[in-house]
């Protein structure tokens, strides 16, 4: 009966990996969509950007409350899952607590996991009231009404359900050893190291050894495959940030924030007008004769690589919405559905060539059917959403780039601006002053 299980653990171990290897890879091919970035630069810096700020969580403690709950439930999480290389040598080999051999250390162990378990039940927990029930302005957003807010719940429930089934195994577990149970107080061996699950023991007062076991064991299957069914939800989840924090950090820009990067295309066009020598009537070079870039952004594709990871990224968690001014003044604006409708977009165009193999146009992009140019022209370009992203997000480019693509594609700039870069053309200022008369003022006083 033992190598039966054996077996099905293997299926499911297997099928469970090879499952998220598939959509590592539909994930990696969609940010592959975008233009290619060089950020390999300042290796040093980067890493040490990186354990700042996604590993260090330097960002989430701005706000204490939820930024203390994350921390615990973060590394509680992370550490108890330790546990997870034990459960899958159990299963392979057909072991029961194949680590206990450590003794004193591994009590230890099971003791800190056990105290872990609990604060992140109670962190979750209290995760789930501030969403449901304080109404949190930031969790009240029309962005986040439907998928959104079912998906941010769907997490919480996993999480409690794992953190109790963990308990409960242990429990059981302890109960089996107290009993003297074959397999469990020979391979065992760990009385004592139960802290948290050993205040569940009434419950299972009473029971025979052959239900302790059949609940044991129910509960350590369901802990892991849970796992496994958690790992595979990530992808089609907020919580790929999980992930994807990582490297989104470590790509993200080290430039001052309000420095706009200049598009190539554009240099290269005003060095051959500042050259004296170009021959504006000269032919261009074979090479120079393909269809030339588009200036801005209209769809992911003129997106760069970078954005399209912020955007798989993000977390929904608003602290960008809540600190962006236009929002604050009842704009539509909202830097978080800016993210969050590009990701929509890029999944969109990625089923699309699940389904047909390549990408057949739908007859929809980014702007317009997804970004409001309305959303576009309310930012102030102040950088707030950037600085209070805590995963190195960087909205602000995507809006820069689909404004260049307005302005420079389309010369649909709103009317207020087109004066102003009139004026600016015409008299070198945005003011509808001549020239001479810019002084003007400093002679009154």
């Amino acid at each position: 009966m033992q190598i039966i299980f054996q077996v099905l653990f293997l299926i499911a171990l297997i099928a469970g990996i090879s499952f998220f290897a598939r959509n590592i890879r539909r994930l990696l091919r969609n940010i592959k969509l975008g233009k290619a970035i060089d950020r390999t630069d300042n290796k040093g810096e980067r890493f040490k950007k990186m354990a700042r700020i996604a590993f260090g969580q330097s960002k989430m403690v701005k706000k204490p409350v939820s930024g203390f709950l994350h921390v615990i439930v973060y590394l509680g999480f992370i550490i108890i899952n330790i546990e997870v290389l034990e459960i899958i040598i159990d299963g392979l080999f057909g072991t029961h607590r194949i680590l206990s051999f450590m003794g004193g250390f591994y009590n230890v162990l099971i003791a800190s996991f056990e105290i872990l378990a609990l604060l992140v039940l109670i962190g979750v927990i209290i995760f789930w009231v501030r969403r449901n029930i304080l109404n949190i302005y930031r969790f009240l957003s029309r962005e986040l009404k439907g998928w959104p807010k079912n998906d941010a719940n769907y997490i919480l429930y996993f999480e409690m359900v794992l953190m109790l089934l963990f308990l409960v195994m242990n429990a059981t577990d302890y109960q089996l050893q107290l009993n003297g149970a074959s397999y469990y107080a020979s391979e065992a061996g760990i009385t004592g190291s139960f802290p948290i699950s050993q205040f569940l023991l009434p419950i299972f007062d009473g029971m025979s050894n052959s239900s302790l076991i059949l609940i044991e064991r129910a509960a350590w299957w369901l802990h892991i495959l849970g796992i496994l069914f958690f790992l595979n939800y990530l992808y089609y989840s907020k919580h790929l940030h999980i992930l994807l924090a990582f490297p989104n950090v470590y790509f993200s820009k080290l430039k001052p924030q309000g420095e706009l990067n200049n598009l190539q295309s554009v240099t290269d066009e005003v060095k051959l007008m500042m050259d004296p020598n170009a021959d504006p009537f000269a032919a261009p070079a074979e090479e120079d004769q393909a269809e030339p870039d588009k200036f801005g952004a209209s769809d992911v594709f003129d997106l760069n690589q970078v954005q399209l990871l912020n955007s798989y990224t993000c977390t929904e968690c608003g602290r960008c919405t809540a600190e962006c001014p236009a929002n604050q003044t009842g704009k539509k604006l909202s830097p978080r559905k800016i993210m969050m409708d590009t990701r929509d977009r890029l999944e969109e165009v990625g089923e699309i060539i699940n389904t047909k193999g390549k990408y057949e146009d739908n007859g929809k992009q980014l702007l317009d059917d997804f970004i409001l140019r309305e959303e576009l022209w309310a930012c102030t370009s102040c950088n707030a959403c950037v600085e209070a992203c805590p995963v190195g997000i960087d909205p602000l480019s995507i809006i820069i780039d689909m404004r260049r693509y307005l302005v420079m594609e389309e010369s649909a700039a709103p009317n207020e601006l087109a004066i102003a870069m009139t004026n600016i053309e015409n008299n070198g200022a945005p003011w509808p002053y001549n020239q001479q008369d810019r002084l003007n003022w400093a002679k009154e006083n």
